[in-house]
């Protein structure tokens, strides 16, 4: 008998733990996610930009300093970020909604752009 107690004591005390760390960390909205994927894809690619001219700057660790920016103009923590990002890759479907709404702002960005260079003078 005393064995089943420790067993039913055990299970008991992971769910309710199980439910109390779930209720500490709520991810990032996937809209404010989204803004923050954006923004650090953009600050990558001015990273990979700013190397193919300055070879010297490979050894610094600047992409990891732009990005704790973009985490300061969202007001967020890289940890937040992270916790975030692990969360939605264990729900597929909500990543899946995600990558496709990142997708969607990224190609509304691109016609924007096209079409504010492309107006006639």
């Amino acid at each position: 008998m005393k064995k089943y107690a420790w067993i039913i004591l055990l299970v008991c005390s992971g769910v309710i733990s199980c439910r109390l760390s779930e209720g500490k960390t709520k991810p990032l909205e996937i809209n404010r996610m989204k803004l923050v994927m954006w923004d650090l894809i953009k600050a990558g690619e001015w990273h990979i930009q700013i190397i193919a001219r300055d070879s010297a700057l490979r050894n610094k660790k600047e992409d990891i300093r732009l990005y704790e920016q973009v985490f300061a103009i969202h007001g967020i923590t890289k940890d937040q970020f992270y916790n975030s990002y692990k969360y939605y890759e264990a729900h597929p479907v909500q990543f899946k909604v995600l990558i496709d709404s990142l997708d969607a702002f990224s190609n509304r960005e691109k016609i924007s752009l096209f079409a504010k260079y492309s107006k006639p003078k």
